[in-house]
C-alpha cells in the first residue's frame, strides 16, 4: 500500500479578514493541503513563513506595515538563501504594482475573483515547483502595463544579449509565452506535440538560468520582445 505524499503546508497572508477567512476555508477543505499560519501584514508573513518553511505563501500586496511585493522580494528574491514559494493573489482594477510583484519573485499570480477551484490549482502547481501565470493574467499585463515593462528597444540592452543564447525555435516560443499563450496553445500555433513545448520551455529556462516562466515573461518584456510582437 502507498503511502500518500505530504499535504501541501499553506500560510495565507492578507489583512482583510473575511478573504483571509475564505482562503483558509477553501484551502483546509482540500485532503492535500493544510493551512499552517496566518498573517495580517507583510512583517508577519515574513517572520512566520521563515519560522514554518511552508511550501506555498499565498500572499496579497496591498497590506500594512510592510506590503506584499517588499515581503516577496526578502522571502522570494535573489538575496533570500532559500526562496519561498509565493503565490500572489490580489486585484487588477486596484492595484497597480502587479509587474513589480513579479520581478520580486513571486512564482504565480491569481486575481481574486477567480474560483475556487482555480485558486486550489494554483496552490498545487506552485507547490510542485512550477510557476503559474495564467494566460488571460499574461494578457491585461501586457495591455495595462506594456510601457512599463518594456524599458528600451536598444538592440544591443543586456537582456536582448541573453537572449543571443536561444536557438531561433526556443526565441518563437519565448515570445508566444510572452504573449501569454499556454503550452497548448503554443503547441497548436506551432503544430507540434504538447511534450515537445514543455522541452522548449525547459531549455529556455535553463539556457536563461531562470526559475520560472514568470521569470521568463518578465525578461522577454525587458528585452522589448512585445515590441517585436508589434512590428511583426
Amino acid at each position: 500500500m502507498s503511502v500518500p505524499p505530504p499535504a501541501i503546508r499553506v500560510l495565507v497572508c492578507e489583512d482583510q479578514a473575511l478573504v483571509r477567512a475564505g482562503f483558509v476555508t477553501i484551502l483546509s477543505a482540500q485532503p492535500d493541503m493544510e493551512v499552517v499560519g496566518e498573517a495580517v501584514d507583510g512583517r508577519e508573513a515574513i517572520r512566520i513563513a521563515q519560522e514554518l518553511k511552508p511550501d506555498v505563501v499565498v500572499m496579497d500586496i496591498r497590506m500594512p506595515l510592510l506590503d506584499g511585493i517588499e515581503a516577496t522580494r526578502r522571502l522570494a528574491g535573489p538575496d533570500s538563501a532559500s526562496p519561498a514559494r509565493i503565490l500572489v493573489v490580489t486585484t487588477f482594477n486596484v492595484d497597480e504594482y502587479v509587474y513589480e510583484a513579479l520581478r520580486a519573485g513571486a512564482s504565480g499570480f491569481l486575481l481574486k475573483d477567480a474560483p475556487p477551484p482555480e485558486l486550489i490549482n494554483a496552490v498545487r502547481v506552485v507547490a510542485r515547483g512550477e510557476s503559474l501565470l495564467a494566460p488571460a493574467v499574461t494578457r491585461t499585463l501586457i495591455g495595462r502595463f506594456a510601457e512599463r515593462v518594456r524599458p528600451s528597444t536598444a538592440p544591443a540592452s543586456p537582456e536582448r544579449e541573453r537572449l543571443k543564447v536561444l536557438t531561433p525555435r526556443e526565441h518563437e516560443v519565448l515570445l508566444l509565452i510572452s504573449q501569454g499563450l499556454s503550452n497548448a496553445e503554443i503547441a497548436t500555433e506551432l503544430v507540434i506535440s504538447h511534450e515537445t513545448v514543455k522541452t522548449y520551455v525547459s531549455r529556455i529556462l535553463t539556457k536563461l538560468d531562470l526559475r520560472d516562466r514568470v521569470q521568463a515573461v518578465v525578461l522577454a518584456y525587458r528585452a522589448g520582445l512585445a515590441g517585436d510582437c508589434d512590428r511583426a
